[in-house]
């Protein structure tokens, strides 16, 4: 995330709008009880830190996936053989990245 970005969340006063959300009723107290504990003053301030922890990180994730696929087609111009990427790719499992954590591979499904 850019620092210009990244600045304006850490503002405090930024305009909010009502979200309605159904969890299940275990899930809530669990979030009433921890909390305190985690210095928040209440489920919701947790929730909306666990949102913004998810949400930066598939931001930054994706961000980093969008320049890979431009350097793969930048390596594509450059007559880079698709044999060649692919192998490489798959050494260091860069597929992998572009899925979330509890997604599941999905077969047939071209990773770029």
């Amino acid at each position: 995330m850019r620092t210009s970005e990244l600045r304006k969340r850490l503002i405090r006063d930024r305009p909010m709008i009502e979200v309605s959300l159904r969890m299940p009723e275990d899930v809530v107290t669990d979030l009433e009880r921890i909390a305190p504990l985690l210095g928040f003053s209440g489920c919701q301030p947790l929730i909306r830190a666990y949102v913004g922890q998810g949400l930066r990180a598939d931001l930054e994730r994706l961000e980093g996936t969008a320049k890979m696929i431009d350097f793969v087609e930048s390596l594509k111009r450059h007559g880079i053989d698709d044999a060649v990427i692919s192998e490489a790719m798959a050494e260091v499992d860069i597929g992998a990245d572009i899925r979330h954590p509890n997604q599941k591979e999905q077969k047939n499904c071209p990773r770029y």
